[in-house]
């Protein structure tokens, strides 16, 4: 089934105008939700309710604040609050375009993908191969729903896709979190290099993976659609034990046989194998263990 655009958009740069349509990216419909509801099955409802004499305050009776100090706040009516936010021009204008490679995931927040509009085939596949060919990115600055977001734009496949990226000035620096550096052991560095070459794929292949919680849950509200009730199984406290870092990255190592790659790469690592030093705490949960083993 085709999909639905959920809006559209001009991309700008110096006199070429390329009309796109944007779509999302992300299938809501296999998204669980749960409504709140009454013990009788009916439905609620959210309202607003005044903290100073807990009575429902109406729509056409809020307004809204900026709280400047602790419990202070100025109010601005709805046309203040229009008036300062960015004019909807849905264009997103090209600033530069910088090599793809350069930026950080880090800035990623959302992502759609573009589709030409109506006669706009051409241009928009001469901007996607102009990309491609370049290895670059076009930087750009999108305003739609009084907002103004910075956005790259980069080729994907046959098609483009629009990043909308972070400010610099909503991340917080990596400088601000405590990393406690030290020293690595070459041995232990060698076991987890070979854990990770029994690991390797030269493809990204997310399909792979399953939502493991989601098909449970399914199955789970299944149950419940059917009459059936839902057993709750008893939490287990995981223990907890000091390890020692060597050991546990060579049993790591050793525990997934049946592949070449691996066979080969623990001899290699396990013929340097040195006594490790205690250096962490682990959770000894099974699953853990094996999942982290392969």
């Amino acid at each position: 089934m085709a999909a639905r655009a959920i809006g559209s958009s001009t991309i700008s740069f110096g006199l070429v105008a390329i009309p796109v349509k944007m779509y999302s990216t992300v299938d809501t419909t296999a998204a669980i939700r749960f409504n709140y509801l009454s013990k009788d099955g009916s439905r609620l409802k959210q309202q607003y309710i005044r903290t100073s004499d807990n009575q429902v305050v109406e729509r056409e009776d809020r307004v809204q604040g900026y709280e400047f100090a602790k419990g202070q706040y100025v109010l601005f009516t709805a046309e203040e609050i229009k008036a300062m936010q960015a004019q909807s021009t849905n264009t997103i204008d090209i600033a530069e375009f910088i090599p793809l490679d350069r930026v950080e995931r880090l800035f990623i927040e959302k992502v759609y993908y573009l589709g030409p509009d109506k006669g706009a085939a051409r241009s928009y596949h001469l901007l996607k191969e102009a990309l491609n060919r370049t290895g670059r990115a076009a930087l750009a600055n999108y305003a739609a729903r009084g907002k103004s977001y910075l956005v790259l734009v980069r080729p994907m496949g046959d098609g483009l896709i629009m990043e909308q990226l972070k400010h610099h000035d909503e991340l917080r620096p990596f400088s601000d979190v405590p990393l406690d550096l030290c020293e690595i052991n070459e041995d232990e560095l060698e076991l987890a290099l070979a854990i990770i070459e029994q690991r390797v794929n030269q493809e990204f292949q997310p399909e792979n993976y399953e939502d493991e919680v989601r098909s449970r849950m399914m199955e789970l509200i299944q149950q419940k659609v059917d009459g059936q009730e839902i057993s709750v199984p008893p939490e287990e406290a995981p223990e907890s034990k000091i390890i020692d870092l060597m050991e546990a990255l060579k049993a790591s190592v050793n525990a997934t046989g049946g592949r070449k790659s691996a066979r080969s790469a623990g001899k290699r690592a396990t013929v340097k194998g040195a006594s490790g030093k205690r250096v962490t705490k682990a959770k000894s949960d099974s699953k853990g263990r094996k999942r982290s083993s392969g």
